[in-house]
């Protein structure tokens, strides 16, 4: 009280000069906010520039050719007409003038191989010339190349716009596919967009509408609760500036700092407002129950004191474990979860300093009596003594019976740990609208809309070998026969193409070389939209489409392919790279589950530290401990039972949620433990812990069960996924902690 009291009468002094020092902060961050707040999805928020599989990435990209690809289904009466080229033509006259453009690609500029005069020389794919049965018949010679000009009826067109490396545009994406759209939009007013490109484009914007639609609903739906939940309407005020100054100066220092939102920062505002009421509410309750109390024997100015020093070493250890579970998100390998846990780690900073230094000022200015005061709504049928007495009652009746079922549940939520998968499904990054929509019709009548290039090199001497030949023959049929891939083009393409038109070509008694010569010279054209060589001939080009997918079967199909390579190639004589962005994407289920072994782990210890410290008992933390963990084990059962894995989003729901989850015990036990310097049994002194602190608990649940349930009602799948199943890890914290705890404790805490 002492050291307090002076801190105490600071604040109200210069009240004033603090409040017009916090208006001034928050203009200047609101401001700061809406001109620089973006959203970022590039792929650099997810890989660290110096990991090998990204940097192996941009080095394909930068050999091969990026795989940041548009790919536009145009719908025509008759995709074969000399009309429908012509539009085409004039399209690759406007996106090829583009500077970020490698190249484009469709029927109107594919091309393919005539043998005559003992070389091979490209003719238009297309002539209006031709007869619509003859090019028909020529298309169905190259069957994995036409597939992707033009779809089996006729009905479409396939339109390809091949960006320049990664890195070049990652800062202008927003602007490329703006300008895209506008030019597609001059010719066409009916098609299908989508590739990497328009997907990253189509999260960015769904990230950001959701950041505002989640606050908005957020400060709406607590402003609803702290009408039931606070004592007395004058104490509202307090509350949501105790919510909404955190939250503003974060966002001001975010975006001066040149930070952006991304699908997992979207998050922090909706966490911060539960959070920052939570502490509000408990202190707010504090100060109410004191005056209650003592009100006629203190000062205004003591008074606020007590309820400073009772709320502080519980709301302190509070938010220092919540603390460290988003901090632990700092040592995932991924660099968004990185700044999630940055940024929401300073955001507590500011909620918990800021909490108090708001209740402060907002005590000394309403003049309340407490014995008349009531909650603006109230559920007059609900007696919160008459639930805790029950409780109190129940704990203390069938405390063995609850510490057997509840550990039952905890073992088998430990097995069902081990049955969680671990799976990111890229189609649940993408909430419902045209842009899921035209992607589900591309890959319709495509077969996929990602690339995947796999590049075989010979170790000494040349691919285009006969053995080698027939080797890559062998290995593209094992890829055509996989459900998983889509139409792979190499140099095999070309020679069954030329094989049928020119027999001889290929015939036994034609030397080598004369096969070497002649197939050397199809990766020529400089309207290739395919790597089917290197320069040198060394190395082959397979490239292929995927669908969009989940990592699980991202995994199986690289699996596939280094098993269609080792069962057909020598791997003494050659070697297989695999590129691409499903290579980087597939590697995410490690990251993931790096993320949450070192995350949780080290935010357990770290935990468990902090509650050793706070309680100074051995015995009695790890009693306190087990029914934290419980709320996780029940988690597990859920995401086992309900088939929900852990993906790019609920990686990070395990170090969050132990934090969370431990808000109210402590809250519980500290009044629990200070309970014991009065005189009782254990049993005595939970009854009182948990009259004087149940209401705040339940309060502070049902506000972040309320935040995690707007979450839960995101577009996006993943997401939701999240917030669901953090509302029911903090609903069932709340039971373990008014249930499993006081049984544990009054049967085991001597």
């Amino acid at each position: 009280m002492k050291t307090l009291k002076p801190i105490v009468a600071f604040i109200i002094r210069f009240r004033l000069a603090i409040i017009t020092i916090l208006a001034i902060a928050m203009g200047f961050s609101g401001y700061q906010t809406l001109n620089k707040l973006s959203v970022d999805n590039s792929l650099s928020i997810w890989f660290l520039e110096d990991d090998p599989s990204y940097k192996a990435y941009i080095d394909f990209q930068e050999r091969f050719g990026s795989d940041e690809i548009f790919v536009v289904m145009l719908p025509s009466e008759n995709a074969l007409s000399e009309k429908a080229v012509n539009k085409l033509k004039k399209l690759h006259k406007d996106m090829d003038a583009l500077h970020y453009v490698e190249t484009t690609f469709s029927l109107a500029k594919a091309k393919y191989p005539i043998y005559a005069n003992n070389s091979i020389r490209f003719d238009d794919l297309y002539n209006p010339k031709r007869s619509e049965k003859g090019m028909k018949n020529l298309f169905s010679k190259l069957p994995n190349i036409t597939a992707q000009l033009v779809t089996h009826d006729n009905k479409n067109l396939l339109f390809y716009i091949q960006m320049k490396p990664t890195p070049i545009i990652e800062q202008e994406r927003q602007a490329i596919a703006a300008e895209v759209k506008s030019i597609i939009d001059k010719s066409y007013s009916n098609y299908y967009l989508t590739g990497p490109p328009v997907l990253n484009e189509a999260y960015s914007k769904g990230i950001y509408k959701e950041s505002l639609t989640f606050g908005i609903l957020t400060v709406l739906v607590i402003t609803l609760l702290l009408l039931f939940l606070l004592p007395s309407r004058k104490y509202l005020l307090i509350a949501l500036l105790s919510v909404a100054v955190p939250v503003s100066l974060l966002f001001g220092l975010i975006t001066s700092l040149g930070f952006a939102l991304n699908m997992i920062s979207m998050l922090i505002p909706t966490i911060l407002l539960v959070y920052s009421v939570s502490d509000a509410v408990h202190v707010i309750n504090i100060y109410h129950r004191e005056g209650l109390s003592q009100s006629n024997e203190l000062s205004k100015i003591d008074l606020i004191t007590l309820a400073i020093r009772k709320s502080l070493t519980p709301c302190f250890y509070t938010t220092l474990t919540t603390f460290v579970g988003y901090f632990a998100l700092y040592i995932s390998p991924l660099p968004a979860f990185k700044n999630m846990g940055i940024f929401t780690c300073i955001g507590l900073i500011f909620s918990f300093f800021l909490v108090y230094v708001i209740t402060i000022i907002g005590f000394s200015f309403i003049s309340l009596n407490f014995e008349k005061s009531k909650p603006i709504l109230q559920l007059k049928t609900i007696s919160q003594t008459k639930f805790v007495n029950w409780l109190n009652a129940f704990t203390s009746r069938y405390k063995t019976s609850l510490i057997v079922g509840f550990t039952a549940l905890l073992l088998f939520g430990i097995y069902s740990v081990f049955q969680v998968k671990i799976d990111t499904n890229s189609r649940d990054l993408l909430a419902e609208g045209k842009a899921k929509d035209d992607l589900r019709a591309v890959e319709t009548q495509l077969g996929g809309s990602n690339r995947l290039q796999v590049n075989i090199t010979a170790k000494n001497g040349t691919v285009l070998s006969k053995e080698a030949i027939k080797q890559i023959e062998a290995f593209q049929t094992q890829l055509e026969e996989n459900p998983l891939i889509s139409n792979p083009v190499s140099i095999i393409s070309i020679k069954s193409f030329l094989e049928q038109r020119t027999p001889v070509l290929f015939q036994s008694n034609v030397s080598e070389a004369e096969i070497k010569s002649t197939l050397a010279e199809v990766d020529a054209s400089d309207n290739s939209f395919f790597k089917l060589l290197s320069e040198d001939t060394s190395s082959a080009g397979v490239t292929m489409t995927l669908m969009e997918m989940r990592t699980s079967e991202l995994e199986q199909v690289l699996e596939d392919i280094e098993t269609a390579f080792q069962s057909t190639f020598n791997a003494e004589k050659y070697s297989l790279k695999i590129n691409g962005f499903a290579v980087v994407f597939a590697q995410l289920n490690n990251f993931i589950l790096e993320t949450q072994f070192k995350s949780f782990f080290a935010a357990f210890f770290v935990a468990f530290l902090c509650l050793w410290i706070f309680i100074k008992n051995l015995r009695t933390t790890l009693l306190v401990l087990i029914p934290n963990i419980l709320p996780l084990a029940i988690l597990a059962i859920f995401m086992s039972l309900l088939d929900i894995p852990l993906d790019v989003t609920t990686a990070m729901i395990t170090p969050i949620m132990l934090g969370i989850a431990m808000d109210d015990t402590i809250h519980l036990v500290h009044k629990y433990r200070r309970s014991k310097y009065i005189s009782g049994t254990p049993e005595e002194r939970m009854n009182n812990a948990m009259h004087y602190t149940g209401g705040a608990l339940i309060s502070t649940t049902i506000a972040l069960v309320g935040g995690f349930l707007i979450i839960a009602s995101s577009a996006v799948p993943s997401v939701r996924d999240f917030g669901l199943l953090c509302a029911v890890t903090v609903a069932i914290a709340l039971i373990t902690d008014i249930f499993y705890l006081p049984a544990l404790l009054k049967r085991f805490d001597k």
